[in-house]
Order: C-alpha cells, then structure tokens, then sequence
C-alpha cells in the first residue's frame, strides 16, 4: 500500500536553545528567512505525502497560524515546484497535553493514521538532498516491507548523542536491525549507524507504544516501542540515505544550516560569501592575543 499519510512531530520544549524558544516554537526558527518546519513540509510534499497531522502543544499556536497562512495562500512555500500549500495537501493537527516524549507524541497519531503504514517526520531536522530524504526511506520500505529507519553514520565519539542500530548488512545501504540502543557511550554502541529523523513505521508501533514503560527521564521513548517490534519478529530495517542532515533543535546544528543555505541562495549567496571571505582576512591579520 502507497504511503500517504505524514505525521510531524513538533512538540518539543526546545530547551537546547533557550532563551529564543522561551516563546518562539523552536520549529519557527528561521532558516534565513525561512521557518524549519516549513522546510519539513515541503519535504513531505515533494515525496508525495499529502495527508500531513502535526502535533503540537500548549503555546506553539505561532507554528500552527504560519502553516495556516502558508495554507490559505497568503504566503508561498519557498522552492515549492507545485505553488502554494493550499493546492497541495490537507494538514491536520493534535495536541500532546503533556511532555511525555517523542514516544507518546507519535503515540497521539494512532487515531488519524488507523491502520496505514506513515511517514514519520521529526519536525527539528532538516534534510538536503537530490531526493527528498522521506521518499528514499519510502521507496526502501515499499522493497522491503516493515518498518524502515533512516540512519547515517557517525564517529564513535558521537553515539552518545543519537540512537544506535546494531543491524546486519544485508546489501550494500541496507541492514536489517536486530535491536536499538538509545544514545550509548562509543564503549557500548554496537554500531556506528545513527537513527536520524525520517521514517516510515508500520502501525503495529502504536501497540508497541501503548506497552512502553517510562525511561529514566520519564518519557516514552520511540527507540524502546522500535526494540519491541524487533523482539516481536516484525521486519525493521535501517537505510543509509544520501542527505545533508541539520539538527535544527542544537544551536549548532542550527547555524550550520543558517550558513549553508544561506550561501547557497542565489539571491544572497555571492554577498554572503564575500562578507565570510573578509571576515576570515581580517581575523587572520590579527595579532594573536598574548
């Protein structure tokens, strides 16, 4: 069956990068001139997803009121090939009455999206790439059959910032995943594989979900509901996408992205580029401090 349905979770208290999401949803942090989450639904659309629920919270109504805008055709979607996102698809949206994690968040999808397969979209992590990120991981789920992560590899160092497969190869980008481990050190990870932020998940996860106990921050983890999958005997797979990933929730993942897109606009690219360029000359004509 054809995916169509995405779910986008945009729940998140952004307390990585407090003080500007004291009331701003960090999902509404500009991109240049851009929010994120308007570049996580673009994505979703060029895939092919038309049937878009967001969840939300208390106090992200700004993220709600700019996709209305969007909507309503007040406002293009910036790179849209199909104009603006009142021709293109329904977006729907739920709240997450409390911050019980990414877990429960997804959790509170299980009513619109029935008993479909879904694209599952983190609403802080923007992707780059030739093919929407979302439609590469569909594409190997329509293969492959099951539930289908996107990972990327990481340096041993940093595995303590992800969740991590520990899968066997079975062609080259493809492994089957025979089990999840949320964030170890580079001494217990099992691979370098980090599950990034698409998805798409067979929705046998909502029941694994309604059974998940509470980690040890209190949350619902969505990694420990994708371990009892695999414990159950249902096919989860871990693909390695061609894509530019941004964690637009981490300050740094956040200017990255800022400077990158930023370079690459034709409209403002060149200046932009200059002004780096003398920046650099002038730091390196400096006297180094003694």
């Amino acid at each position: 069956m054809t995916v169509k349905k995405a779910v986008i979770p945009a729940a998140g208290l952004g307390t990585r990068l407090l003080p500007a999401t004291t009331v701003l949803p960090k999902e509404m942090l500009p991109l240049v001139d851009t929010p994120v989450i308007q570049y996580v639904v673009k994505e979703s659309l060029e895939a092919g997803l038309d049937d878009l629920l967001i969840v939300t919270r208390r106090g992200k109504t700004a993220l709600e009121d700019h996709l209305d805008s969007v909507a309503g055709g007040t406002g293009p979607l910036q790179g849209s090939p199909r104009g603006v996102l009142g021709e293109m698809a329904c977006i729907h949206f739920v709240r997450q009455a409390r911050p019980l994690g990414l877990g429960h968040a997804v959790l509170q999808a299980r009513f619109h999206v029935g008993h479909e397969a879904f694209a599952l979209l983190l609403g802080d992590e923007v992707f780059r790439s030739r093919v929407p990120c979302i439609r590469q991981v569909m594409e190997a789920q329509a293969i492959l059959g099951g539930s289908v992560l996107a990972v990327q590899e990481v340096c041993a160092e940093d595995t303590w910032r992800y969740g991590i497969v520990d899968a066997v190869q079975v062609s080259p980008g493809v492994s089957r995943v025979t089990d999840l481990i949320e964030k170890p050190g580079p001494s217990k990870a099992p691979s370098n594989l980090a599950i990034t932020g698409r998805y798409v998940l067979e929705p046998e996860v909502f029941h694994a979900l309604q059974g998940a106990e509470p980690g040890v921050r209190g949350e619902i983890e969505l990694t420990d509901a994708l371990r009892s999958m695999v414990r159950m005997g249902l096919s989860l797979w871990a693909i390695q996408v061609d894509a530019r990933r941004y964690d637009t929730g981490d300050r740094l993942g956040l200017l990255r992205a800022t400077v990158e897109m930023a370079l690459d606009r034709e409209d403002i690219g060149p200046s932009f580029r200059r002004y780096l360029e003398g920046i650099r000359l002038a730091g390196s004509s400096d006297p180094t401090p003694g």
